[in-house]
């Protein structure tokens, strides 16, 4: 069974930093693109970051410069460095990997459960 499980979400004051990770487990075949999305309450889901496996990576305006993805120290994990946030960056955080399953043979988008992230004023 493959899944994806975020880590690192919090509370902090406005101006600081926070690093969320996200690792997936089970039987993978590959990984080829790594994502970080956020919902806030009554908000559709965005798009925060995309990380393709040759390093190309996308920010959506209103992070860029701010937050940071990267493939993370382990095999099949991504972070998401966040600095100097903002209120309006508070959200659950999801993870999304576009990953291939040994058990079906099949790429597909999954998902993790989420973490929230809450910045103060």
């Amino acid at each position: 069974q493959v899944q994806l499980v975020e880590s690192g979400g919090g509370s902090v004051q406005a101006g600081e930093s926070l690093s969320l990770s996200c690792a997936a487990s089970g039987s993978i075949f590959g990984v080829n693109m790594r994502c970080w999305y956020r919902q806030a309450p009554g908000k559709e889901r965005e798009l925060v970051a995309r990380l393709w496996n040759e390093g190309k990576t996308y920010y959506r305006s209103s992070v860029k410069d701010r937050f940071t993805i990267a493939a993370g120290d382990a095999a099949n994990t991504v972070t998401l460095q966040m600095n100097r946030l903002t209120p309006e960056d508070t959200a659950v955080y999801y993870c999304n990997f576009f990953m291939k399953s040994r058990e079906f043979d099949t790429w597909n988008d999954y998902w993790g459960q989420g973490t929230q992230v809450t910045v103060t004023s």
